[in-house]
Protein backbone atom coordinates (compact mmCIF):
# COMPACT_ATOMS: atom_id res chain seq x y z
CA UNK A 1 0.00 0.00 0.00
CA UNK A 2 1.36 3.11 -1.17
CA UNK A 3 1.79 5.62 1.79
CA UNK A 4 3.01 8.95 0.80
CA UNK A 5 3.29 10.95 -2.13
CA UNK A 6 3.35 14.55 -3.32
CA UNK A 7 0.35 16.55 -4.69
CA UNK A 8 1.52 18.91 -7.27
CA UNK A 9 -1.30 19.26 -9.73
CA UNK A 10 -3.18 21.66 -7.34
CA UNK A 11 -2.79 22.86 -3.38
CA UNK A 12 0.80 21.85 -3.43
CA UNK A 13 1.61 19.21 -0.33
CA UNK A 14 2.68 16.27 1.16
CA UNK A 15 0.93 13.55 2.21
CA UNK A 16 0.76 10.77 4.66
CA UNK A 17 -1.75 8.27 5.12
CA UNK A 18 -1.29 6.35 8.40
CA UNK A 19 -2.08 3.37 10.70
CA UNK A 20 -4.09 4.51 13.59
CA UNK A 21 -5.49 2.54 16.28
CA UNK A 22 -10.01 1.68 15.59
CA UNK A 23 -12.11 4.10 13.85
CA UNK A 24 -14.27 5.33 17.50
CA UNK A 25 -17.57 5.36 15.15
CA UNK A 26 -16.27 2.26 12.49
CA UNK A 27 -20.14 1.58 11.76
CA UNK A 28 -20.26 3.62 8.62
CA UNK A 29 -22.10 1.31 6.12
CA UNK A 30 -20.24 2.54 3.15
CA UNK A 31 -16.66 1.83 4.64
CA UNK A 32 -14.41 -0.69 4.26
CA UNK A 33 -11.48 1.42 4.97
CA UNK A 34 -11.11 0.97 8.66
CA UNK A 35 -9.67 -2.66 7.49
CA UNK A 36 -6.20 -0.62 7.97
CA UNK A 37 -6.78 -0.44 11.89
CA UNK A 38 -4.90 -1.84 14.21
CA UNK A 39 -4.81 -2.28 18.27
CA UNK A 40 -0.95 -3.05 17.84
CA UNK A 41 0.33 0.21 19.23
CA UNK A 42 3.95 -0.87 18.95
CA UNK A 43 3.49 -1.99 15.23
CA UNK A 44 1.30 0.65 14.26
CA UNK A 45 4.17 3.61 15.24
CA UNK A 46 6.46 1.05 13.72
CA UNK A 47 5.16 1.42 10.30
CA UNK A 48 4.34 5.15 10.86
CA UNK A 49 7.80 6.16 11.70
CA UNK A 50 8.63 4.85 8.12
CA UNK A 51 6.07 6.62 6.84
CA UNK A 52 6.73 9.75 7.87
CA UNK A 53 10.82 9.60 7.05
CA UNK A 54 9.56 10.42 3.74
CA UNK A 55 8.27 14.03 4.56
CA UNK A 56 10.94 16.74 3.02
CA UNK A 57 8.95 19.92 3.65
CA UNK A 58 9.39 21.08 0.11
CA UNK A 59 5.91 22.98 0.45
CA UNK A 60 5.37 23.78 3.83
CA UNK A 61 2.31 21.92 3.91
CA UNK A 62 1.67 18.33 4.91
CA UNK A 63 -1.77 16.24 5.27
CA UNK A 64 -1.87 13.44 7.61
CA UNK A 65 -4.44 10.91 6.93
CA UNK A 66 -5.60 7.49 8.48
CA UNK A 67 -8.20 5.34 8.36
CA UNK A 68 -10.68 7.31 11.01
CA UNK A 69 -9.61 10.62 13.07
CA UNK A 70 -6.76 12.10 13.35
CA UNK A 71 -7.46 11.08 17.40
CA UNK A 72 -6.92 7.99 16.89
CA UNK A 73 -3.77 8.23 15.56
CA UNK A 74 -1.17 6.67 18.72
CA UNK A 75 0.64 9.65 20.73
CA UNK A 76 4.53 8.62 19.58
CA UNK A 77 3.07 8.98 16.24
CA UNK A 78 1.78 12.10 16.74
CA UNK A 79 5.36 13.34 18.64
CA UNK A 80 7.17 12.55 15.30
CA UNK A 81 4.81 14.21 13.48
CA UNK A 82 5.22 17.89 15.59
CA UNK A 83 8.77 17.37 15.44
CA UNK A 84 9.18 17.32 11.80
CA UNK A 85 6.22 20.45 11.25
CA UNK A 86 9.60 21.81 13.99
CA UNK A 87 12.54 20.53 11.74
CA UNK A 88 11.06 21.07 8.25
CA UNK A 89 9.53 24.27 9.05
CA UNK A 90 5.79 23.28 7.85
CA UNK A 91 3.46 26.06 7.79
CA UNK A 92 0.53 24.16 7.19
CA UNK A 93 -1.23 21.18 8.22
CA UNK A 94 -4.13 19.56 6.91
CA UNK A 95 -5.86 16.75 9.74
CA UNK A 96 -9.22 14.67 9.59
CA UNK A 97 -11.68 13.73 12.24
CA UNK A 98 -15.07 12.61 12.41
CA UNK A 99 -17.53 15.11 13.42
CA UNK A 100 -17.96 13.54 17.42
CA UNK A 101 -14.98 14.68 17.89
CA UNK A 102 -15.88 18.58 16.91
CA UNK A 103 -15.53 19.80 20.71
CA UNK A 104 -11.90 18.69 20.43
CA UNK A 105 -9.97 20.26 17.64
CA UNK A 106 -8.53 22.92 19.74
CA UNK A 107 -6.68 19.98 21.57
CA UNK A 108 -4.65 19.40 18.16
CA UNK A 109 -3.69 23.32 17.41
CA UNK A 110 -2.63 23.12 21.10
CA UNK A 111 -0.41 20.36 20.28
CA UNK A 112 1.49 20.91 16.90
CA UNK A 113 1.13 24.90 17.39
CA UNK A 114 0.47 25.25 13.46
CA UNK A 115 -2.30 26.55 11.97
CA UNK A 116 -5.13 23.26 10.83
CA UNK A 117 -7.46 22.89 8.06
CA UNK A 118 -9.44 20.04 9.95
CA UNK A 119 -11.56 17.97 7.06
CA UNK A 120 -14.41 16.19 8.00
CA UNK A 121 -16.39 13.63 6.47
CA UNK A 122 -20.06 14.40 5.78
CA UNK A 123 -21.04 12.29 2.66
CA UNK A 124 -23.84 14.40 2.12
CA UNK A 125 -25.30 17.61 3.58
CA UNK A 126 -28.30 15.81 3.54
CA UNK A 127 -29.84 14.26 6.80
CA UNK A 128 -31.61 11.38 5.86
CA UNK A 129 -29.11 10.63 3.17
CA UNK A 130 -25.93 11.14 5.80
CA UNK A 131 -27.18 9.18 8.66
CA UNK A 132 -30.70 6.37 7.74
CA UNK A 133 -28.45 5.58 4.38
CA UNK A 134 -25.11 5.82 5.19
CA UNK A 135 -24.92 5.93 8.97
CA UNK A 136 -22.43 8.30 9.45
CA UNK A 137 -23.35 9.52 13.00
CA UNK A 138 -22.43 13.42 12.00
CA UNK A 139 -25.81 14.24 13.24
CA UNK A 140 -26.12 18.15 12.21
CA UNK A 141 -28.80 20.09 10.68
CA UNK A 142 -27.39 23.02 9.29
CA UNK A 143 -24.26 24.21 7.47
CA UNK A 144 -23.70 26.83 9.75
CA UNK A 145 -23.12 23.76 12.19
CA UNK A 146 -20.32 22.17 9.77
CA UNK A 147 -18.57 25.23 9.30
CA UNK A 148 -18.80 26.17 13.31
CA UNK A 149 -15.97 23.58 13.48
CA UNK A 150 -14.60 22.69 10.49
CA UNK A 151 -12.44 24.36 7.03
CA UNK A 152 -12.98 21.39 4.44
CA UNK A 153 -16.02 18.68 4.08
CA UNK A 154 -15.45 15.83 1.78
CA UNK A 155 -18.39 14.47 0.05
CA UNK A 156 -19.41 11.50 -2.12
CA UNK A 157 -21.19 11.55 -5.51
CA UNK A 158 -22.16 8.36 -7.38
CA UNK A 159 -24.09 6.08 -5.07
CA UNK A 160 -27.16 4.47 -6.26
CA UNK A 161 -29.95 6.32 -4.71
CA UNK A 162 -28.48 9.86 -4.68
CA UNK A 163 -30.33 12.11 -6.66
CA UNK A 164 -29.24 14.82 -9.40
CA UNK A 165 -30.98 17.60 -7.17
CA UNK A 166 -29.02 16.36 -3.53
CA UNK A 167 -25.92 16.63 -5.24
CA UNK A 168 -26.70 19.56 -6.98
CA UNK A 169 -27.58 20.68 -3.30
CA UNK A 170 -24.54 19.43 -1.88
CA UNK A 171 -22.18 21.36 -4.53
CA UNK A 172 -23.85 24.38 -3.83
CA UNK A 173 -23.71 23.96 0.09
CA UNK A 174 -19.87 23.42 -0.32
CA UNK A 175 -19.26 26.29 -2.77
CA UNK A 176 -20.72 28.98 -0.88
CA UNK A 177 -19.57 27.76 2.50
CA UNK A 178 -15.91 26.68 2.76
CA UNK A 179 -12.89 27.19 0.72
CA UNK A 180 -11.50 23.88 0.63
CA UNK A 181 -13.47 20.60 0.12
CA UNK A 182 -12.78 16.73 -1.16
CA UNK A 183 -15.54 15.14 -3.51
CA UNK A 184 -14.73 11.60 -4.02
CA UNK A 185 -16.67 9.83 -6.79
CA UNK A 186 -17.70 6.54 -5.51
CA UNK A 187 -15.35 3.45 -5.83
CA UNK A 188 -17.33 0.20 -5.01
CA UNK A 189 -15.49 -1.86 -2.35
CA UNK A 190 -17.05 -5.08 0.24
CA UNK A 191 -19.55 -3.28 1.67
CA UNK A 192 -23.37 -3.47 -0.41
CA UNK A 193 -23.50 -0.03 -2.43
CA UNK A 194 -23.11 -0.07 -6.52
CA UNK A 195 -22.45 3.16 -8.33
CA UNK A 196 -24.68 5.13 -10.24
CA UNK A 197 -22.94 5.41 -13.79
CA UNK A 198 -25.52 7.26 -15.28
CA UNK A 199 -25.00 10.37 -12.49
CA UNK A 200 -21.51 9.85 -12.38
CA UNK A 201 -21.22 10.50 -16.07
CA UNK A 202 -23.87 13.40 -15.36
CA UNK A 203 -21.44 14.92 -12.53
CA UNK A 204 -18.49 14.87 -14.85
CA UNK A 205 -20.05 16.79 -17.36
CA UNK A 206 -22.00 19.47 -15.07
CA UNK A 207 -18.89 19.75 -12.65
CA UNK A 208 -15.70 19.77 -14.47
CA UNK A 209 -14.88 23.05 -13.83
CA UNK A 210 -14.47 21.96 -10.22
CA UNK A 211 -11.01 20.30 -11.89
CA UNK A 212 -9.47 23.43 -12.25
CA UNK A 213 -10.70 24.86 -8.72
CA UNK A 214 -7.63 25.94 -6.58
CA UNK A 215 -8.59 24.33 -3.44
CA UNK A 216 -11.59 22.18 -4.19
CA UNK A 217 -10.67 18.59 -5.32
CA UNK A 218 -12.55 15.99 -6.82
CA UNK A 219 -11.12 12.25 -6.29
CA UNK A 220 -12.57 10.25 -9.52
CA UNK A 221 -10.61 6.95 -8.19
CA UNK A 222 -10.01 6.66 -4.09
CA UNK A 223 -6.52 6.68 -4.53
CA UNK A 224 -6.21 9.80 -6.73
CA UNK A 225 -4.39 11.38 -4.18
CA UNK A 226 -1.80 9.09 -4.62
CA UNK A 227 -2.30 7.18 -1.17
CA UNK A 228 -4.09 3.80 -0.05
CA UNK A 229 -4.69 0.76 -2.28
Amino acid sequence: MDRYNKIINKNEREIVLLKSFPCVWGKCAFCDYIDDNSKDEEAVNKLNMEVLKNITGEYGVIEVINSGSCFEIPKTSLEKIRDIIKEKNIKLLFLESHWCYRNRLQEMRDFFNVPIIFKVGIESFDYNFRNNILNKNAKFKTVEEVKEYFQSVCLMVGIKGQTKELIDLDMKLLEENFKYGTVNVWTENTTKFKRDEEIIKWFKEKYSYLDKHETIEVLYNNTDFGVGD
